[in-house]
């Protein structure tokens, strides 16, 4: 090995046996050796400092001939050691040397040199091993931006989100500036296309970011996130998408496929960016994007080393956007889906004013419902199924057709959740009879529901509860109505327990919010509720509008339903009530009442024939077959609702009579005149109503 040597310096004696230690020392070491006089210039150095163990590098002094990133803070250690403040073992300097492209790091250790004299004399200088340890570093910076990719990417089911995570995991540690792109389509949750990627296929920027150290981002700017591009042909990015392999470019002013993205070559050019990755994101040889990797500036180059490494991060993201894609587009169908199985309008209601707000989210399995039942009544119901994804789309709709079809049946609300539960163990004994290999049959079902009955003569909730918080009330005043409705057991819990019904009683105007367990997942969140509601003068959209404004970041990603009810009455001059004599002429006499009441309405006289005929028979068949009390009640609303009560808990069956029988006929006329028709039952008898639809919706 050869080394330079210069005439010794002041203070350390020529020849002898000190200088034959040096050359063997020189000679033999491991490492670069440096000798650098009180004034840190270089005296001696070995061949292994490459390229300044020569003659044109003696004399300069240490953070000259390295040429240092931070000069004045390296010059001020070895000071420190020259005043004896002790040694300094492997410290870590980037700079560069004159005839070595790029930057380097150097690992640095310096001893002072003392005299004869020890540490009490003079000190000749000091002794510093330097070693070039850039490729390890940059080994080493390669594993780390590897593990920030593998740490960063994949946590979101969110294209966007991984696409933000992948470039933060790359600049600026590995890349000065990254764009990712993604093929339209694939954002919009379709399947990738098999490669090679169509040269007219549209892809759009997903994210991008750029170093500090980069002044100008016109790569970013010219095409911001979100916009779109196709790729210009006979560029690095086509060729990339063509044959899918990745592509590593130096760019300069004569690069020949600038010509053809004249827009690209100007933005390169402010940025400074000399040297380009260019990755396309595969699976299984379908491509879903683009990345590209710029280094601008002083950075080192990239390598064919730094290649594999963008190839093995893309893979990885790749298939965390797929995996996004994925989930989009499910999350995409379970939502069209449950919007298709919600109510696609508000229904009119006879004494309710009601108002939703349904929050798109993770939560596919949230319902709400109002139901118009006889008597003025309105069912109030709002549930969900915990879980995300097209299969608690499909279980929500279920339930829903479900207590649609109890409601009918004018059960109590604690009878209509107690049917329902039953429906729901039968639905969780078929998930749990499928085959061992599906993916459903371990997974887990679990629902809740509550169910309330509004009734306008009375002005009474009754609330029954299965699993699900109960519905806060808020009075005209402004002061919340407290309502103890007992929690059942939730529609797939085991439990068998019965669900037991509350009821309150409400002034006119009452505001009752039905809120699914999202919205109320905090301590604070009936408090903050309930004030919300206290506005009297405000419109139920409003109010809904107010009570989502306030809820937390974290709510609002999960999905809810929010049902609110204004309660009122019926207008006394819609409605007309009579006693009747349990008596046989009874039937003739609600005829005239009831003739005198249509014509009073204004309604068309084949109604008010037909009404005529209607009560005649329910009349009749409640003077022959019940008790007393008898009371007549007819309804005018959008449609004509006739009820006949009488103290009698026996229901009449809808029967088809012979030719020959005398009787048997009087439901049969019923149903046949009245689009709807059917018998509730209470502690004092039961009612018997119809419902007919109105030529022109009713009268004003």
């Amino acid at each position: 090995m050869s080394y330079a040597e210069t005439p010794a310096g002041p203070g350390i004696p020529p020849g002898g046996l000190d200088d034959a230690l040096l050359k063997v020392l020189f000679a033999q070491s491991a490492v670069g050796l440096l000798v650098l006089d009180p004034q840190l210039r270089l005296v001696r150095a070995n061949s292994l400092v490459e390229g300044v163990g020569t003659e044109e590098y003696i004399g300069l002094r240490f953070t000259e001939a390295f040429r240092l990133d931070d000069p004045d803070g390296s010059e001020q250690l070895l000071k420190q050691v020259l005043a004896g403040e002790g040694p300094v073992r492997d410290h870590l300097v980037r700079g560069r040397l004159r005839h070595i492209p790029g930057d380097r790091i150097f690992l640095v250790s310096a001893y002072r040199l003392d005299g004869p004299d020890g540490p009490d004399g003079p000190v000749l200088g000091l002794l510093s091993a330097v070693v070039d340890v850039t490729e390890r570093e940059r080994a080493r910076d390669r594993e780390t931006a590897l593990a920030a990719v593998r740490d960063a990417v994949g946590g979101s089911l969110d294209v966007a989100a991984t696409c933000r995570a992948f470039i933060d995991a790359l600049v600026p540690g590995f890349a000065d500036l990254a764009v990712i792109e993604v093929v339209d389509e694939v954002l919009r949750g379709a399947d990738p296309p098999v490669g090679p990627l169509p040269p007219d296929t549209p892809l759009r920027r997903a994210a991008s970011g750029r170093c500090e150290s980069v002044e100008r981002d016109e790569v970013i700017r010219g095409h911001p996130v979100g916009g779109t591009r196709r790729l210009p042909p006979r560029t690095p990015y086509a060729l990339a998408a063509a044959d899918l392999r990745p592509r590593l470019v130096p760019l300069t002013a004569e690069t020949p496929w600038l010509d053809a993205d004249p827009d690209g070559s100007r933005a390169l050019a402010e940025t400074g960016a000399h040297t380009l990755i260019v990755v396309p994101l595969t699976l299984r040889g379908a491509v879903l994007g683009l990345v590209s990797l710029y280094r601008c500036g002083a950075a080192e180059p990239f390598d064919e080393e730094d290649v594999s490494l963008a190839g093995t991060a893309a893979t990885r993201a790749a298939l965390a956007i797929d995996n996004a894609r994925r989930y989009e587009r499910e999350h995409v169908i379970a939502s069209t889906v449950q919007r298709r199985l919600l109510p696609q309008a508000e229904r009119h209601q006879a004494a309710v004013e009601t108002a939703h707000v349904l929050l798109p989210g993770r939560d596919s399995g949230c319902w709400f419902d109002t139901i118009a039942l006889s008597g003025a009544r309105t069912a109030l119901v709002v549930g969900g199924v915990a879980g995300e994804g097209l299969q608690s789309a499909i279980a929500m709709g279920q339930l829903r057709t479900v207590i649609q079809a109890l409601a009918g049946l004018d059960l109590e609300p604690e009878e209509v959740l107690a049917r329902l539960k039953e429906t729901a163990d039968r639905l969780a004994h078929e998930r749990a009879a499928l085959p061992p290999s599906d993916s459903l049959q371990g997974e887990e079902l679990r629902a809740g529901c509550v169910y309330g009955v509004y009734d306008p003569f009375t002005r009474t909730c009754t609330v029954a509860r299965a699993g699900h918080p109960a519905p806060l009330i808020v009075g005209p005043d402004g002061r919340a109505v407290p309502l103890d409705v007992p929690e059942g057991a939730g529609l797939f819990d085991t439990d068998g327990a019965l669900f037991a019904p509350a009821t309150v009683t409400l002034e006119e105007g009452s505001v009752l919010a039905f809120c699914s367990a999202e919205l109320l997942a905090d301590e604070r969140a009936e408090e903050r509720i309930t004030r919300t509601l206290a506005h009297p003068g405000r419109s139920l959209q409003q109010l809904g509008d107010d009570i989502v404004y306030a809820l937390p970041d974290d709510t609002r990603s999960a999905g809810a339903a929010l049902l609110l009810a204004r309660t009122g009455t019926v207008s006394e001059h819609r409605v007309a009530t009579w006693d009747l004599a349990q008596d046989r002429t009874t039937p003739a006499t609600a005829r005239l009442l009831v003739r005198d009441r249509l014509q009073g309405w204004g309604l068309d006289e084949d109604t008010v024939d037909s009404t005529e005929l209607i009560v005649s028979e329910l009349v009749t068949n409640a003077v022959r077959y019940g008790t007393p009390p008898l009371r007549l009640r007819l309804l005018l609303d959008t449609t004509l609702t006739c009820e006949v009560h009488d103290g009698s808990t026996a229901s009449p069956h809808l029967r088809h009579a012979r030719t020959v029988d005398e009787g048997g006929r009087g439901l049969f006329i019923v149903s046949s005149l009245a689009a709807h028709w059917g018998a509730r039952h209470g502690p004092d008898g039961k009612v018997l109503w119809t419902e007919q639809d109105l030529p022109h919706g009713g009268t004003q």
